[in-house]
C-alpha cells in the first residue's frame, strides 16, 4: 500500500499564485540550533539581510531559534530598515499544525510572518520547494534530510531543476560535498551542481548572478546545465570583484559584449580567465581542507595534484 499523502491541488495552486505575485522567493534550510561557534548565527543573520537587499522573500520551515531564527531576524531587520511598502510579510513560515502548536501565540518573531499550515510534512516539503531556489545553511539531521529529499526529488523528476546554494560557513559542508561527489563517481547518483559560497560577500555575488542570469525552464537537462554554468562562472565573478571591484552587473555586461561582438582572440582570453579562476578556486578549497582535516589528507592531496596538472596542461 502506498502511504504517500495525496496533495490538495487547490491548496498548492493557491500557494503558487501567491508566490508569483511576490517575485523571487528563496527557500532556506538550516538548523533550529545555533551550533558551537557564534559565526554560524552571525552569517545566518547576514544571509537574511542579503535576501532583503536583493528584494527576494524568504520561505522556510518556521523557527524562532538557531540558524533559522537568525535568518528570519536578519530578513525582518533588513525589511524594517528599508521601510518596505509592499503588502504582506517578507517571510512565509511553512509548517504543520502539530509543529505550529509548539510556539506560543504571542511570539514576537512568529507574529511578523505569514504562516502557512500544511496538512502533512510531505505537503510542507512540496510547498517549500515552490521557491525559485534553495539555500542550505549549517544544521543537523533535519537539514541533511531536506538536502537528500530535494536531491532525490530532482533526480527522479518529481521536482523541477533549480539552483541549490550551499552556504559553507567555516567549511561546514566540506565532507558532505566530497561524499556526494564520491557517490556520484561510484554511479549511485547523478551529480548535483551545487553553488558553494563561503561568506556573505560571495553569497551576494551568487544572488546577483542568479537574479540577472538564471532562467527557469521546464527542460530538466537545460535547467541543470544553467545551474552548472553558474557554478563554473562564479569564481570569475568573485575574482573580478575582489581584484578590480567590478560589480556583477558590469562584469556580466563585459562578458556579453566580448562574446557577442569581440574578436576570437578576446573570446579565447575570456574563456581562459574563467577557466583559471575556476581552477584556482578549486585548488584553494583543497588547501583549506588540508589545513582543517587530517583524516583524508591522502585523498585531498591526490585531487589537488590532479587540479594543478589540469591547470598546467591547459596553459602550456
Amino acid at each position: 500500500m502506498n502511504d504517500t499523502p495525496i496533495l490538495d491541488e487547490k491548496v498548492l495552486e493557491s500557494f503558487r499564485r501567491e508566490n508569483r505575485k511576490d517575485g523571487v522567493r528563496v527557500f532556506v534550510a538550516g538548523g533550529s540550533r545555533s551550533g558551537n561557534d557564534s559565526q554560524y548565527t552571525e552569517e545566518a543573520y547576514n544571509l537574511g539581510k542579503k535576501i532583503v537587499k536583493m528584494e527576494f522573500r524568504l520561505d522556510f520551515g518556521l523557527s524562532n531559534s538557531g540558524i533559522m531564527g537568525a535568518v528570519a531576524k536578519g530578513v525582518l531587520d533588513g525589511w524594517n530598515k528599508k521601510q518596505h511598502k509592499q503588502k504582506g510579510a517578507p517571510i512565509q513560515g511553512i509548517t504543520t499544525e502539530k509543529y505550529f502548536a509548539l510556539y506560543p501565540s504571542d511570539d514576537e518573531l512568529i507574529r511578523k510572518m505569514d504562516i502557512v499550515v500544511a496538512r502533512t510534512l510531505e505537503e510542507r516539503k512540496q510547498m517549500l520547494l515552490k521557491a525559485d531556489f534553495v539555500v542550505f545553511a549549517p544544521g543537523g539531521v533535519g537539514t541533511l534530510d531536506e538536502l537528500a529529499y530535494d536531491c532525490v526529488a530532482m533526480q527522479d523528476g518529481m521536482l523541477p531543476q533549480k539552483p541549490f546554494i550551499i552556504y559553507n560557513i567555516n567549511g561546514f559542508f566540506h565532507h558532505l560535498l566530497e561524499f556526494l561527489k564520491f557517490i556520484a563517481k561510484e554511479g549511485f547518483a547523478d551529480p548535483v551542481p551545487f553553488i558553494v559560497v563561503d561568506d556573505e560577500n560571495e553569497l551576494e555575488i551568487a544572488f546577483r548572478l542568479l537574479k540577472l542570469r538564471y532562467v527557469n525552464c521546464t527542460d530538466g537537462n537545460q535547467a541543470c546545465n544553467n545551474a552548472r554554468q553558474v557554478v563554473y562562472d562564479l569564481p570569475y565573478f568573485i575574482k573580478q570583484k575582489m581584484n578590480y571591484n567590478l560589480s556583477v552587473e558590469d562584469c556580466l555586461n563585459r562578458m556579453n559584449m566580448i562574446l557577442d561582438r569581440g574578436e576570437e582572440e578576446d573570446k579565447q582570453i575570456l574563456r581562459e580567465e574563467i577557466e583559471t579562476a575556476y581552477l584556482e578556486r578549486e585548488i584553494s578549497r583543497m588547501y583549506e581542507r588540508l589545513a582543517t582535516t587530517g583524516r583524508d589528507t591522502g585523498s585531498v592531496s591526490e585531487k589537488l595534484s590532479l587540479l594543478k596538472k589540469r591547470r598546467k596542461d591547459k596553459f602550456k
